[in-house]
């Protein structure tokens, strides 16, 4: 049974690598939902959040053919329950449309948005939160005339308290072991 994955994948931060990550996801014909790119906590290490709906046995397939990239030092795939996540909408709405009777202030409270700009032409509003709140923001907007909408990629941490520094360090120390496995072997 499909469900949604948030896929978060800490690379070193080189030209081409979201291709090769595309090319795994497309080879697999699975559709990418949501993408946000990001500096990490960790210096030099950039972080690719992906949200996609597939099934649980090919999102393993599918990190464990992330993880081999060269690129890639460590892939993690989560459930919506085990990270802490939001987006960001922008809604350009005609002033005229949203201007009449207290309308605005109505929105702007129950969907708990922010006012970032208004013109005689237009109002700008920013809504954040998850994908069905902005959608339920958008619903209502429409009827006063929206001229532009956009909607950023998922941007997530988790819930777990074990870091992408502790999983380098592991990483480094079993590098190091290997190493000296096959200089003494030699």
């Amino acid at each position: 049974m499909k469900q949604e994955f948030t896929i978060s994948l800490f690379t070193e931060d080189h030209i081409g690598i979201l291709n090769q990550i595309t090319i795994i996801l497309t080879r697999r014909q699975i559709n990418v939902e949501s993408i946000t790119a990001s500096e990490s906590a960790v210096k030099g290490v950039q972080l690719l959040t992906i949200v996609v709906r597939t099934t649980s046995e090919m999102i393993q397939k599918v990190a464990r053919q992330m993880e081999k990239l060269v690129d890639v030092l460590k892939v993690f795939v989560h459930t919506s329950d085990q990270i802490i996540y939001q987006e960001i909408a922008l809604f350009k709405v005609t002033t005229k449309g949203l201007m009449s009777g207290n309308i605005i202030d109505n929105i702007v409270r129950n969907h708990h948005a922010r006012i970032l700009e208004v013109s005689p032409e237009y109002v700008v509003l920013e809504k954040t939160g998850h994908k069905t709140e902005i959608t339920d923001l958008l619903s209502q907007l429409e009827p006063y005339g929206v001229l532009q909408f956009a909607r950023s990629g998922r941007v997530a941490i988790t819930k777990q308290v074990k870091e992408l520094n502790v999983y380098l360090k592991e990483m480094d120390e079993a590098n190091r072991v290997r190493s000296e496995t096959i200089e003494i072997t030699y």
